[in-house]
């Protein structure tokens, strides 16, 4: 028997110092796979919300914001409805539409019927939506009851208001005549006409406000008013002191869009009285400044100060926005100043 050791066969071609090993290249593939994934990873997670949304700016830029910079450009030329473009005339449009008393008796007609709109319809919605937020019996029918006028489209409303206040026969006014009061001329007086055309305005709206206040109010935790409650606070309280304040970028959002929705009123003025020869009343008692730039563009044809008034209506709605948000936020701020405060004292008597 041979004492010798057998010669090991050859496995694999001698390997050369410092070469990567086949685990090593493996490792490193697998490494690069992996760094590459999570690139791929940090870029969906970084980007990925900017790519979906991107088809809503997108059409925004074709459908609202070119057509905001062509009336810039239509503003500042001569323009005519049916002769088009003329000469460049600056900024003389605007100076003749500030310059015009119509300009300025459409935007009192504007703030006069948003004042007497958005005020007693955000409060209405508000309690309304405090007492749909209560333990009720049949919550939905009540919740969705109050989103009818909305499903009902503005050109009906307008037109069974517009006969409900009509002056000779008109619902309204053959019922003060039936208590032996005055009739009120709904039509021809400046302040009923637009108590009129508020009272459609609220109507179709209070509803809407008051579900999108009832969502925010369904979002405030229970346990806030459970624990009010048991330190004694009343109904009213835990209202302005808990419900309130919880729903406050709520409140911001619909005052706002209150306003620019109210500064933008429209149909209810246009149809109110469609007998009269001149749009928003005989005498122009309700002629909204959207109603007067219509009126400047199609009954007159003079697109150019048409252009002019939407642009400084423009102007003067993100000015009012813009006034909105500062002073929701300077009574936000302060509320919370408050509560800090008050947190504050609770621990120092403890």
């Amino acid at each position: 028997m041979s004492t010798t050791t057998p010669m090991s066969r050859p496995t694999a071609k001698a390997e050369k110092p410092g070469a990567p090993t086949v685990e090593k290249l493996e490792e490193s593939k697998a490494e690069r796979a992996m760094r590459r994934r999570h690139l791929r990873g940090r870029l969906d997670f970084k980007y990925s919300p900017y790519l979906y949304i991107s088809p809503f700016f997108i059409l925004f830029a074709l459908v609202g914001l070119f057509p905001l910079i062509y009336t810039f450009v239509v503003s500042i030329n001569d323009w005519e409805l049916l002769g088009g473009a003329g000469d460049w005339v600056g900024l003389d449009n605007y100076k003749a539409e500030l310059a015009s008393p119509l300009f300025w008796n459409s935007l009192f007609n504007t703030f006069s019927i948003f004042l007497l709109s958005a005020i007693p319809q955000l409060v209405v919605a508000t309690f309304i939506a405090a007492m749909l937020d209560q333990n009720i019996r049949a919550k939905t029918f009540w919740r969705m009851s109050v989103l009818v006028p909305y499903v009902v489209t503005p050109v009906a409303v307008t037109l069974i208001f517009s006969t409900a206040f009509d002056e000779k026969y008109g619902l309204i006014n053959n019922l003060l005549g039936a208590l032996n009061l005055d009739t009120i001329a709904w039509k021809t007086d400046v302040f009923p006409s637009h108590m009129a055309i508020a009272t459609m305005v609220n109507w179709r709206w209070t509803g809407y406000n008051a579900l999108i206040l009832l969502a925010a109010m369904q979002a405030v935790p229970r346990e806030l008013h459970e624990s009010a409650a048991i330190d004694g606070a009343g109904v009213i309280r835990r209202f302005f002191s808990i419900t309130l304040p919880s729903i406050r970028p709520t409140m911001i959002f619909v005052i706002i869009t209150a306003t620019i929705g109210g500064l933008q009123i429209f149909t209810e003025p246009k149809l109110f009285n469609p007998s009269s020869s001149v749009p928003g009343g005989p005498d122009r008692q309700y002629q909204t400044t959207v109603l007067y730039l219509w009126d400047l563009a199609f009954n007159r044809g003079d697109f150019g100060r048409a252009s002019a008034v939407a642009w400084m209506l423009f102007l003067i709605i993100i000015v009012i926005g813009v006034i909105n948000f500062l002073i929701s936020g300077t009574i936000a701020s302060s509320s919370d100043k408050q509560k800090t405060r008050r947190i504050a004292t609770r621990k120092g008597k403890k």
